[in-house]
């Protein structure tokens, strides 16, 4: 499975990503310190020095783009790894956008910009949808999809569940994104985010868990 596109793309998310950081380093006092982490109500609670803070979201990203670009090739069942493309491409583009905007916002108050702490959880929402719909595009395998016991052992098994869980993600992408946008307070906003991706997470592996169930009871 051929990504040359999503490479070029990654080599060049890390060359814009690296420019902000050099850019945003010139702007730094010493000792001041960036967000490096953000809670699920979208607030930093982590920070670190502004070499640190700037250097890891390219970090990350590399090995992501390394990740993403291996994993074609280790994939046990290749034939199949070729009918999940579309997911694997929607993560890699999704996760190379969101960790742009990662390094935006750490980077904002050094280059002046009123970033709005919600940003990220409107990425990460964005993001879901996307995923959501790409979902179902995909076929049993060992590094791409919702991956259980059942799933894995049956294909019928592995498109329902696929099909129900880009319900339950695009749903979580929804609310996340609409929490980031809503004029509410921070822990109403992280109520939500948790509830949100609880539900995308654990519906689809009990909802995998019950078709077996009902197969082996039929």
């Amino acid at each position: 499975m051929e990504n040359r596109g999503l490479k070029i793309a990654s080599a060049a998310t890390v060359g814009v990503m690296a420019l902000v950081a050099a850019v945003a380093w010139k702007n730094a006092a010493p000792g001041v310190a960036l967000p490096v982490h953000w809670d699920a109500a979208g607030l930093p609670d982590r920070f670190a020095d502004a070499g640190t803070a700037l250097l890891t979201p390219i970090a990350v990203t590399i090995l992501l783009s390394l990740l993403f670009a291996a994993l074609p090739s280790i994939e046990p069942l290749q034939r199949r790894m070729e009918a999940s493309a579309p997911l694997l491409r929607t993560c890699w583009a999704g996760l190379l956008a969101l960790m742009l905007v990662v390094q935006l916002m750490v980077a904002a108050p050094l280059l002046g910009l009123a970033a709005q702490p919600s940003l990220i959880l409107a990425g990460v929402g964005a993001l879901l949808v996307a995923v959501g719909n790409a979902l179902p595009k995909s076929r049993p395998g060992f590094f791409v999809g919702i991956r259980t016991p059942w799933t894995l052992a049956d294909t019928d098994n592995w498109i329902a569940t696929h099909r129900f869980g880009a319900w339950t993600t695009v749903i979580a992408g929804l609310v996340i994104l609409l929490a980031a946008l809503a004029p509410i307070d921070a822990e109403a906003r992280r109520s939500l985010v948790i509830a949100a991706i609880l539900n995308m997470v654990a519906t689809p592996v009990l909802y995998s868990f019950l078709i077996w169930r009902r197969q082996h009871r039929a």
